[in-house]
């Protein structure tokens, strides 16, 4: 199989490549001043005792295809917010994912909750691009990143009082992430490069990061409550970054009141 991350990370260079050309630094600079819907998303989890959901908001993947055929991002972020999503994962990736920045914007225009941009950050440029569509986190994706780049990327991020999730694959990799203090550590039970997925990834890669100060989520391929009870039991982790088996289901907001309730 063909490495995935590698040619969305080519597509994402070349898409880069445009709209640089298009949009100067000063001029996402000054959009992002003239906004005023945002939100802390590390604190809204933090704050949160019990379950926190950050609901995917997505209309395709390279693993499963178009998800929904009837898609309305709108309608989807307010079930999820109705239902008890602490914050929101909106796709923004365009190629493979279907995805779009606008769509963070249409929803904070309607609705007072944190949301993550969801993409494949390579370039500290996408910092101030991302947050001038209203974000108020950034994915740095570790298995994406020489060390250079993530540290750049990470900087930029805090200096632009954005939340960060540092996503993990691998043992290696969460120990890289530690580095990154203020950050929320996500381990992805998806390998990125085979999209292969296992829940028990999270469980070996929490001995790692157990200590980390801030958040620590689970993300990728938990299909129903079972699994999220089990990460939970194992580990303790009460965050979950839930998309697909939420999106395909066919009465996701029950799903979503049963994954809450996995810790009463």
């Amino acid at each position: 199989m063909p490495n995935i991350l590698e040619q969305i990370i080519q597509n994402k260079k070349d898409t880069l490549n445009l709209i640089k050309k298009n949009y100067s630094l000063n001029s996402l600079e000054k959009k992002i001043k003239s906004l005023d819907f945002f939100y802390n998303f590390k604190q809204a989890i933090q704050n949160n005792k019990g379950i926190s959901l950050i609901s995917e908001i997505k209309k395709a993947s390279p693993s499963a295809g178009i998800l929904l055929k009837d898609f309305d991002h709108l309608n989807i972020a307010k079930m999820f917010i109705d239902n008890g999503a602490t914050c929101l994962s909106i796709l923004t990736e365009e190629k493979y994912f279907l995805g779009k920045l606008d769509y963070i914007t249409d929803i904070k225009k309607e609705n007072k909750i944190p949301i993550l941009a969801k993409d494949f950050f390579i370039d500290p440029y996408q910092i101030a691009l991302s947050k001038s569509y209203g974000c108020d986190c950034i994915l740095l994706i570790i298995a994406a990143l020489n060390g250079d780049q993530a540290d750049e990327i990470y900087d930029e991020a805090i200096k632009h009082n954005l939340s960060v999730i540092v996503e993990v694959h691998d043992q290696r990799e969460a120990e890289i992430a530690l580095k990154y203090k203020d950050a929320l550590i996500g381990i992805n039970n998806r390998n990125l490069k085979t999209l292969e997925v296992s829940i028990n990834n999270t469980i070996s890669i929490f001995e790692v990061v157990k200590n980390h100060r801030g958040p620590i989520i689970s993300e990728s391929g938990i299909k129903n409550e079972n699994d999220a009870k089990y990460i939970y039991e194992k580990t303790g982790i009460q965050n979950f970054l839930i998309g697909e088996s939420l999106l395909t289901s066919s009465n996701p907001g029950q799903l979503m009141r049963r994954f809450i309730q996995i810790n009463q």
